[in-house]
């Protein structure tokens, strides 16, 4: 079964020529919304199969991507997409530079500190500002680890084996 990721959610039409307003979640938009590429439209997460649409034409309009798909040319034809979300199969998905991840690498992995102790699992990310911080579920802790992705700290991660080697720098484990 193949595994889409999501790169933006339809959230309305924009004027009668058949446009919609895209929240755009993705880092590459410029490569996604290139006019002849597909994307799959889904209705909800648990959807299989997603519907098809070739883009026709893309623009920004303030904090909006618009997007136009071929064979739809009014606002009746693309009504029925507002609140769905437009994704790519995972063999699409854009390369990263070394030392970038995808969320998704990086949640579920083990965290290990470089004298061997398991800390726990990465459970989610945040991004409040200069870098990421992966917040780790630490079993017999009160609260979670939270761990920023620095130099630093973050020493080694391994995606295939699901592990990240970090570095405990003062007042990191403190609860």
């Amino acid at each position: 079964m193949t595994k889409y990721y999501t790169v933006g959610k339809i959230v309305n039409t924009h004027g009668i020529r058949g446009e919609v307003r895209v929240i755009t979640v993705s880092d590459f938009k410029e490569q996604r919304y290139q006019p002849g590429n597909t994307l799959y439209y889904f209705v909800n997460h648990q959807q299989v199969d997603g519907k098809p649409l070739t883009v026709a034409s893309h623009r920004t309009h303030k904090q909006f991507d618009l997007l136009t798909f071929e064979g739809h040319h009014t606002i009746n034809d693309v009504e029925q997409y507002k609140g769905g979300l437009l994704k790519v199969p995972e063999d699409e998905r854009e390369p990263l530079p070394e030392g970038e991840y995808y969320f998704d690498q990086i949640i579920g992995c083990q965290v290990v500190t470089d004298a061997g102790e398991t800390l726990g699992t990465v459970e989610t990310i945040l991004t409040p500002g200069a870098n990421d911080v992966w917040v780790v579920k630490a079993p017999g802790r009160k609260r979670e680890i939270l761990i920023p992705y620095i130099e630093d700290v973050v020493k080694e991660v391994d995606v295939d084996r699901k592990q990240i080697t970090i570095h405990v720098i003062e007042g990191l484990l403190d609860e």
